[in-house]
């Protein structure tokens, strides 16, 4: 009997029969891809009917998590942002009232980059992670159905939308006893959602570097991958920059409007050496990664923008996807003059006392160069139609 039988309900005129999904609660690991997909899978299950209210999410990585809910959950060596799920779905399991666990196995993600790289892949630990660490749930009898419920992974590819009903329905037919064409509606709704979410950010993004230039004041951009915003995993390194009164912005969400991007990109593009101003063939020939291009694509932005005057790049310990970008990260960055930082095989602990020093350093270097940085900067973009907000 599907789980949600229990839930219909007769319509005014008593014949036919629809679903009531209010009551239904549905958890979602927030790991991973689910930094960059969140708004989907809201908007995904409002439009089949689950409130907000029961769209319930887990909470930052943290050391104390992994240790309580996740400890012997782990049947693979890998990095701390995969192994921190394990940490996740326990809590969930074990803290919330679940009717449905939701774990996407997330294949290829959505992209602005998509249609000028080769594809936008996720690591593929990610999607396999989540078959990994459920079999640790199972091992020494079934967690998910001692505590009622139900363990859903849609395998899920956004860089091919079109196929995303049939992935999602596949997967969620039985347990929340919907149609084909009901899926289908609810994933435009969802993308629509993130769409949403992402124009608000880039927006936002855009306000920040149009303050700087207004303010002539140096800004720092994050390149990392977008589950570095998790305090446990980025350990709120970018906080520390803002404490001491720098904009930082990031590099998932750098305005793409079509004036900013003529100014930055629009002589490369007239020489005919890209494309397009998201083109990143001059510089990285394996454009398969969705996170390591957008990587990519944001030293080319930092190292034409005048504002961001210092790069900080985040990686986690044993990213073998990351490994391959450093050298042409920072060379891109570099050869601009723009200042290059990293801070490399980040892990479960935080070591405060040595991120406070090296931001110490940083924020010295930033203070001490940035005025030459901008004017540097401002002079290679000399003739060139400055957009809206960001000169005279």
């Amino acid at each position: 009997m599907p789980l949600l039988s229990i839930f219909r309900k007769k319509t005014a005129q008593g014949c036919d029969y629809r679903i009531d999904r209010s009551h239904i609660k549905v958890g979602i690991p927030k790991f991973l891809n689910v930094w960059s997909t969140h708004r989907f899978w809201i908007g995904f299950l409002k439009a089949l009917g689950i409130p907000a209210k029961n769209i319930v999410f887990s909470s930052d990585t943290s050391e104390e998590q992994y240790r309580e809910f996740g400890k012997g959950r782990i049947g693979m060596d890998s990095c701390y942002p995969v192994k921190a799920l394990a940490g996740h779905i326990g809590e969930l399991l074990t803290t919330k009232k679940l009717d449905i666990l939701l774990v996407p196995m997330i294949y290829s993600l959505p992209s602005f980059l998509k249609g000028h790289v080769m594809d936008t892949l996720s690591c593929t630990r990610v999607p396999m992670s989540v078959e990994n660490i459920k079999a640790g749930f199972l091992k020494e009898g079934n967690e998910f159905e001692k505590h009622g419920v139900k363990f859903l992974n849609p395998f899920v590819s956004f860089a091919e939308p079109h196929l995303l009903p049939k992935q999602l329905y596949e997967s969620l037919k039985e347990a929340l006893d919907v149609t084909y064409d009901e899926v289908e509606r609810a994933v435009r709704e969802g993308l629509e959602e993130l769409k949403r979410f992402d124009q608000k950010m880039r927006k936002k993004t855009r306000e920040i570097l149009e303050w700087c230039a207004q303010n002539n004041r140096p800004c720092i951009l994050i390149l990392a991958r977008p589950y570095h915003m998790d305090p446990g995993i980025g350990h709120e390194i970018d906080a520390e920059f803002q404490s001491l009164g720098y904009p930082v912005v990031w590099g998932q969400y750098l305005p793409t409007d079509e004036d900013l991007m003529d100014w930055l990109f629009g002589a490369d593009v007239e020489a005919g050496i890209i494309k397009s101003p998201f083109d990143i063939s001059d510089v990285w020939t394996s454009s398969y990664s969705s996170n390591t291009n957008e990587i990519i694509w944001g030293a080319k932005f930092a190292s034409r923008f005048p504002w961001i005057t210092a790069v900080v790049r985040l990686s986690s310990y044993e990213c073998g996807m990351d490994q391959p970008t450093y050298t042409p990260t920072q060379k891109i960055v570099e050869a601009s003059g723009t200042l290059y930082f990293k801070f490399g095989d980040l892990d479960e602990t935080k070591p405060s006392g040595s991120v406070k020093i090296r931001v110490e350093t940083i924020d010295y270097y930033v203070k001490k160069y940035s005025p030459r940085i901008i004017e540097r900067k401002l002079k290679r973009l000399e003739g060139r139609r400055v957009p809206g907000g960001f000169g005279e």
